[in-house]
């Protein structure tokens, strides 16, 4: 690891902040965005390599934010890492068919969540 910007996506500050303190402590450069309007206009000079997204977000949801992000040739490239806390029957299919590289539930597993992390950040690169 050597510092691959990620970009943490949640409403929650709690959970907002346990997910960038484990990033961070893994050697990660985090920021964080409360909302996807916050997240769009921070996209505007942070590229991450990464983005962890909360599906249950205030206006645009994690899902509309992630169908425009791959839309989009500037972003498409960027890893997403979909968060929920209300895992439904059918939830991680919505989501990989928004374009969601994985699907974490709620609460986050302390203990693995940096080496998920790494894993997508060492794959080879998408188109």
């Amino acid at each position: 690891m050597s510092g691959e910007p990620i970009l943490v996506i949640d409403d929650n500050p709690a959970n907002a902040a346990l997910i960038s303190f484990l990033l961070e402590s893994s050697g990660y450069q985090v920021r964080k965005a409360g909302s996807a309007g916050e997240a769009v206009a921070m996209l505007q000079a942070f590229q991450p390599q990464l983005i962890m997204m909360d599906l249950q977000l205030p206006g645009m949801d994690g899902l509309e934010l992630t169908r425009r992000l791959k839309a989009d040739a500037e972003t498409r490239h960027i890893i997403i890492v979909a968060l929920t806390a209300y895992a439904m029957k059918g939830d991680e299919e919505r989501a990989r068919e928004a374009g969601c590289d994985d699907y974490i539930t709620k609460p986050i597993d302390t203990r693995t969540l940096p080496g998920v992390i790494s894993r997508h950040l060492q794959a080879p690169p998408r188109g």
